[in-house]
């Protein structure tokens, strides 16, 4: 039973597809990078870095016997002696300080013709660092300086909106005043507050009668009654 074995399976039986592994793991160590499809790539990846994991442990290790096991185990997975002996004599110095991660893949797209996601698979040099971390939310956010400079900038913007809203006030031509005649506050009282009883209308009538006469022009009535003993003499020549 295949319990847990669902990657890699590349559409072929066990033997042919350790084969093509062992192919792909030959080439990939002769030149260094190769192009194939994604699948491929993706099956070829732990293959291969388990070939070279073995060479990282024979180069720590000072026991002439552990060198040669790990180097027999190395050519039973590839069956290529030659390449075995390129990746544990030259090529292992590249991989000692680096705990893991010994290829990268990029995808390059599709194929011509059966429209298969193509990639390539290199192996990753010692003096290569890898891609640059992605900045952090917290790096992302803006600082609260800004939020500061921001707030003084808007307080600033507030008073001069407000002094320029009292210089136009003040530049504005005061309007023209219109003489109001007195109101008879008497009559607005009658009008609005109807008495209810005869005699409240009777004292109504009493106070607006009043305010009459206390508004008549003094000058008037006194032109109005001149009495005789103000009109001139009349001549003696008049009388006789």
């Amino acid at each position: 039973m295949r319990h847990s074995k669902k990657r890699h399976k590349l559409g072929v039986s066990g033997p042919h597809r350790l084969a093509l592994l062992a192919n792909l793991s030959v080439a990939l160590i002769t030149h260094g990078r190769i192009k194939t499809t994604l699948a491929k790539a993706k099956a070829l990846r732990p293959f291969v870095e388990k070939v070279i994991t073995l060479a990282k442990k024979a180069k720590s290790s000072n026991e002439a016997e552990r060198k040669l096991h790990f180097r027999r185990l190395a050519i039973s997975r590839i069956n290529n002696p030659d390449a075995v002996a390129l990746l544990f004599d030259e090529r292992v110095t590249e991989f000692m300080e680096r705990p893991g991660g010994y290829t990268r893949i990029y995808k390059i797209g599709q194929r011509i013709g059966d429209a298969a996601e193509m990639a390539l698979i290199e192996l990753i040099d010692a003096n290569d660092e890898g891609y640059s971390k992605r900045p952090s939310r917290k790096a992302t956010e803006k600082p609260v300086t800004d939020v500061t400079n921001k707030t003084e900038e808007n307080t600033v913007a507030d008073e001069t909106v407000a002094v320029t809203n009292e210089e136009t006030k003040t530049e504005e031509p005061e309007a023209d005043v219109i003489d109001e005649k007195p109101v008879d506050e008497a009559a607005v009282v009658e009008s609005h507050e109807k008495p209810k009883t005869e005699a409240e209308k009777k004292v109504a009538e009493a106070v607006v009668e009043e305010s009459s006469s206390e508004d008549a022009d003094p000058a008037t009535e006194s032109t109005g009654d001149v009495s005789e003993s103000d009109e001139p003499d009349s001549s003696p020549d008049d009388k006789k």
